[in-house]
């Protein structure tokens, strides 16, 4: 088998969603005739943990884990956390509202923690993978970020070793991720995170986004730096696992689930939706009774107030985080399976993981953001689901009530083959093959 070198923060048994995509490829890869070798941390700092991926590693994979320092330990002295408290991503505050040292200590991490806290890794990790690469003679590498500091690793071994194949795999933006102007950095960051970013986009052989719009973006970037090799951007999205699915009947709520999988964070509160579901248990006695509202994993404070804002609170049943093939399970017992996009100026081109998982339960989808987006397309392509925009309550009211009584019409079934991770595996060998 050819060999090809993965650069991976996330790795089991690290669980979330950010862990989801590379070892699905890994899982796949052998079959194709290509052996993965992992490159992670030894005792990177999770928010989650998950044994039930374990699983998915196939016998061929070799991992490689090295240890990696990280400032968590003095982050969470100075913010009063416990040793032992897991850190939140994207801005989550479960238990109270971010005060003045949460300020102070985003302003830090985002100013001299550049990409991003990994970056102590970059060196040491530098110099282990050249001997590595050197001695196994590995000739294409592969760097997954966010955290982008993984593709800072793989650029460096790229400018030792010209002639290595880089593929850089983006799972989310860099400069362009939703919650870049949080990160409260000055100017002087600012242009070293985009010349950071430029670069790659330079060096790499070949440049993957999960979306179209993402891929846009780096295009149009590239093309600023004076770029001409446009064909070394490459679109590949994330997907689903059919062997995922249980092997037995599941039996569907008695209630109206309206379940939504994942972390819920400010930026993603759907305020329109807690509007439209109490104007409906206020004119609906039947609605009124069979509602359940079902989030399954971390759910921001600010989202528990909106709630009960809007007298939902009752109507809550909430799931902390479950293992992946627990997940899988409650999106087939769900009636509705709810797909939000953080309202902000990224926001046509977020496609969230989590979108071919709930194609795979064969539940309908509500999702609410733009209705010219990715995400819109690849429902519409699909016939999975509804979308209403960010705004649009009469049509968000509209969907919720058409699945309600059974209005809506889905068969998706046979459109949804191209997603499966068997065959996004080979659009990445296809890559690879060509490099």
């Amino acid at each position: 088998m050819k060999k090809v070198l993965i650069i991976s923060y996330y790795w089991p048994p690290s669980g979330g969603a950010g862990v989801q995509r590379w070892l699905k490829f890994v899982k796949y890869l052998p079959q194709n005739n290509w052996q993965p070798h992992i490159y992670t941390a030894l005792n990177g700092e999770m928010p989650v943990i998950d044994d039930s991926l374990q699983k998915d590693i196939p016998p061929e994979a070799i991992i490689i884990k090295q240890p990696i320092w990280e400032p968590y330990s003095i982050y969470k002295k100075f913010t009063g956390k416990k040793k032992s408290e897991k850190i939140n991503a994207s801005f989550l505050n479960e238990g109270k509202k971010t005060g003045l040292l949460q300020k102070i200590s985003v302003w830090i991490r985002g100013n001299f923690f550049i990409p991003d806290a990994r970056k102590f890794w970059i060196k040491p990790s530098t110099k282990f993978l050249q001997t590595y690469i050197q001695k196994n003679k590995i000739e294409y590498i592969i760097s997954s970020g966010p955290p982008h500091s993984m593709h800072l690793i793989a650029l460096n071994l790229k400018l030792l070793n010209p002639n290595l194949k880089w593929i850089a795999d983006f799972r989310d933006p860099w400069t362009n991720i939703d919650f870049y102007s949080k990160l409260m950095l000055t100017r002087h960051s600012n242009k070293k995170h985009h010349k950071l970013e430029k670069t790659v986009l330079k060096n790499a052989n070949c440049i993957i986004s999960i979306g179209q719009q993402m891929n846009n973006e780096f295009v149009e970037m590239y093309k600023n730096i004076g770029g001409k090799n446009f064909e070394k951007f490459k679109i590949i999205t994330n997907g689903y696992d059919e062997s995922d699915l249980p092997n037995f009947e599941v039996e569907k709520d008695t209630k109206f689930s309206i379940a939504h999988v994942g972390t819920l964070v400010k930026d993603r509160n759907p305020t329109i939706l807690w509007k439209v579901l109490n104007k409906l248990i206020n004119e609906n006695k039947h609605f009124e009774k069979q509602l359940q509202i079902k989030l399954v994993g971390k759910v921001d404070i600010f989202v528990n107030e909106e709630i009960a804002k809007y007298n939902l609170t009752k109507y809550v049943k909430k799931i902390d985080y479950l293992p992946h093939n627990e997940v899988i399970i409650e999106q087939k017992k769900s009636k509705i399976l709810l797909l939000l996009v953080n309202n902000t100026a990224n926001a046509k081109g977020i496609l969230t993981g989590k979108l071919f998982e709930y194609l795979m339960a064969d539940v309908p989808i509500i999702a609410i953001g733009p209705e010219d987006g990715d995400l819109a397309n690849i429902l519409n392509e699909t016939n999975a689901g509804k979308i209403s925009g960010f705004n649009n309550e009469i049509q968000l009211e509209k969907n919720i009530l058409n699945t309600f009584n059974n209005t809506i019409e889905l068969n998706q079934t046979k459109m949804i083959t191209k997603y499966s991770r068997e065959s996004l595996t080979k659009d990445l060998v296809q890559i690879l093959n060509e490099l």
